[in-house]
């Protein structure tokens, strides 16, 4: 029989650097509390005001969520895409295929013709949290730019992006490994300065004081929480600015005209950090305060600005390995080989199907799961909002 835990309590063996760039990878949560706790918080109140009823009033598009396919998961498994922990890219570019015609019911040329125009700029936004251990798999990035060549787009409109430009180097997304390419941090941040290291503030304040990625954020396109952010300088150094306003990247509202994302399969506490918290907690700067009052509930509410709606195409889950606890950063002692990916245009439904899956995982190994609705009601808040299908009888889920 298996022994059960509680989830998100084992003692972990970090050293500073470690610690300083976890608690970055999900916005100060660790400061902060836990998934669990938030979830349970929030169910108990109101969540704050947000700015989410203005964007809901602008006219949508062909593309937008819930895109093509809407409520449509398509889950590829191959039992010989990893041996020896060896991932076997020809696999990989057959499933990536396999995954997107079934999606579509076309080819692969007319898919593209379908999402995509050969003069698009397309981010691909990818999850390098946990690097070597859970996140995205370049073998699967590299199938997704194959694609998008082959059928015309220009490797210089081609661009693979991320939050924090360092953890995109951690996670192997480099110039030298992927030459032609754009790669894009929407910021940086000053380690040395976030440890107490640093001499002085230079590394990411200006002369005027100003963070040094504050001209990487639109700030005539923001999510606005009614949530003020604490004015310590590590929380600016890593969040760009405090307040009551998240802004957009310009990567998303300036220049990029379509994107792909790309997740890892994971968890956050009971519930899951995949398609939709890529794009909601990726997107946007000065997290850190959200995660309390708000959490899944960004991961919803983000996703519904027309940067986002109107340009995510294509969700694609990366579950060549899983984690089924101690997310959503990398754990290997939790890692499994799962061997599947996922895809669809609708991320809401995709997370919904993700989801469940997980906890049934979850419960194979023992943990001690917390089925409540709560962390699934972003979700179907989602629905309500017309951006996807979260009820699982309305989901088409095809597995292969």
């Amino acid at each position: 029989m298996k022994s059960s835990y509680t989830s998100m309590k084992d003692a972990f063996t970090f050293n500073r650097r470690s610690f300083m760039k976890i608690s970055g990878a999900i916005g100060g949560g660790l400061l902060l509390g836990n998934p669990t706790a938030w979830a349970e918080e929030n169910a108990r109140k109101e969540p704050p005001a947000t700015n989410v009823n203005d964007v809901l009033e602008v006219a949508r598009k062909k593309h937008s969520l819930p895109g093509y396919a809407p409520g449509k998961v398509v889950e590829i498994h191959d039992h010989d895409v990893i041996t020896d922990k060896i991932v076997n890219p020809d696999i990989v570019v057959k499933m990536l295929e396999k995954s997107i015609t079934t999606l579509t019911g076309m080819d692969m040329k007319k898919s593209f013709a379908e999402l995509f125009n050969v003069d698009d700029i397309v981010g691909i936004k990818v999850n390098p949290v946990g690097p070597r251990v859970i996140s995205v798999h370049l073998e699967l990035v590299d199938a997704v730019i194959d694609w998008l060549e082959k059928n015309g787009v220009a490797r210089k409109n081609i661009i693979i992006w991320d939050r924090f430009d360092y953890m995109l180097t951690d996670g192997g997304f480099t110039k030298e490994r992927y030459p032609g390419i754009g790669i894009v941090g929407l910021q940086t941040m000053d380690e040395s300065a976030y440890m107490g290291e640093a001499e002085d503030d230079s590394g990411w304040l200006d002369e005027n004081g100003v963070h040094l990625s504050m001209n990487n954020f639109d700030q005539s396109t923001y999510y606005w929480a009614d949530v003020e952010g604490p004015k310590e300088k590590p929380y600016l150094n890593q969040h760009v600015v405090n307040g009551k306003y998240s802004y957009f990247g310009k990567l998303l509202t300036q220049k990029l005209t379509k994107i792909i994302n790309i997740a890892a399969f994971k968890n956050t506490g009971n519930g899951i950090s995949m398609a939709t918290k890529n794009m909601g907690y990726g997107s946007i700067c000065n997290t850190g305060r959200l995660h309390r009052p708000l959490f899944f509930n960004v991961c919803t509410e983000v996703l519904a600005f027309p940067c986002i709606r109107d340009k995510m195409v294509l969700n694609i889950t990366d579950a060549l390995v899983g984690q089924y606890d101690g997310g959503p950063m990398g754990d290997a002692k939790f890692t499994y080989e799962k061997k599947s990916i996922f895809a669809a245009t609708d991320p809401f439904a995709l997370d919904m199907i993700c989801h469940n899956q997980m906890v049934q995982k979850r419960k194979e190994m023992g943990v001690r799961v917390n089925e409540h609705p709560r962390y699934t009601e972003y979700l179907r808040y989602a629905e309500k909002l017309g951006l996807g299908i979260a009820n699982p009888e309305n989901i088409d889920y095809v597995k292969i």
